[in-house]
């Protein structure tokens, strides 16, 4: 197996690690680790299953970075968020490394180091760069606020899937929705909150449980929903447990990283089917091009397409297989 772009500079000796402890900000479990000392080693992340993993592998993970000799930022998808990040670790750190693909924009990131800090060193490898520095003052602009009220009338933040914007999807799910739905409903991927207000406007709605696995996505749904029907679940939705929901509404993520993946789908909707009691509903909204026909009918005895769009899918169905 190739060695992967840290464990390269490390063994030619491009980077020198100071003693103390290193941190890794939101790896992804798959991340290797080989070449740094273990017993120094802590993790900084806020997904659940990344955060879960690495626990289940004795490493110990905090949602904050604290004061370190090393701060590793693996380049997200998001921008401002990897921003964010690297001003952090700047700031509580004495050596920044950035690792990322370029598909994650590692390469913006690293032109607009440079161009603010002079020669920083890296390393090109496996479609994805490295590059690290030593922290100083810089980039303290690059910093997330808190969760901020955007234009849309919620709170979100840098890192949240759709923080500009409300969700063209889940807005076509929301006015797909009945006039009724059932007593014990749950949001699998609730994200920052959004479709909670329409669930909840509907009768009959007793109990809402907003399961969600981005901890800054969490964060922001306490602050848009003040309701005391609702309770939050940071955790992995397709592992939750539970006892059995009367009703589900979900928009799965498909995506990791920048690559589709159906997959993710259709371990929500296998997800739904087992945590929905025997007479139990599901409405869900997908991109048109996603293919979760053949898994809804697996799972369910009724499947129903319920709203459509250029865009999107609705779906609507009942009573899972067991």
């Amino acid at each position: 197996m190739s060695q992967s772009r840290l464990s390269t500079a490390l063994d030619d000796g491009l980077i020198t690690l100071p003693v103390g402890n290193i941190a890794l900000m939101r790896p992804p479990a798959t991340y290797d680790v080989s070449a740094l000392p273990r017993a120094d080693v802590q993790i900084v992340h806020g997904f659940f299953p990344d955060v879960a993993a690495w626990q289940g592998a004795g490493y110990p993970v905090a949602q904050e970075l604290a004061k370190v000799s090393v701060a590793v930022v693996i380049v997200p998808r998001a921008k401002a968020l990897a921003r964010a990040m690297v001003a952090d670790a700047c700031a509580k750190a004495d050596l920044v490394i950035v690792d990322g693909q370029k598909t994650d924009g590692v390469d913006s990131l690293f032109k607009v180091c440079r161009k603010a800090l002079g020669d920083v060193p890296s390393l090109t490898k496996g479609h994805g760069r490295i590059f690290w520095f030593t922290a100083m003052d810089a980039f303290a602009d690059w910093s997330a606020p808190p969760p901020e009220k955007a234009a849309h009338g919620y709170f979100t933040t840098a890192g949240v899937f759709s923080d500009g914007a409300i969700d063209a999807g889940s807005a076509l799910m929301a006015e797909a929705l009945p006039k009724k739905l059932p007593a014990r409903m749950a949001d699998l991927g609730a994200g920052w909150g959004y479709l909670a207000a329409p669930v909840l406007a509907r009768d009959g709605v007793k109990s809402l449980d907003l399961i969600e696995a981005e901890a800054l996505s969490i964060a922001c749904a306490k602050l848009n929903v003040d309701d005391p029907r609702v309770f939050f679940h940071w955790t992995d939705a397709t592992r939750h447990d539970a006892a059995a929901y009367d009703g589900i509404v979900m928009n799965p993520p498909f995506h990791t990283g920048r690559t589709a993946d159906p997959s993710l789908g259709r371990g929500f909707i296998q997800a739904a089917a087992r945590l929905l009691a025997p007479h139990g509903k599901l409405w869900m909204v997908a991109n048109r091009h996603l293919p979760y026909e053949a898994t809804l009918t697996e799972c369910f005895r009724n499947v129903d397409m319920i709203a459509s769009n250029n865009a999107f899918k609705v779906f609507h169905a009942n009573r899972p297989h067991r």
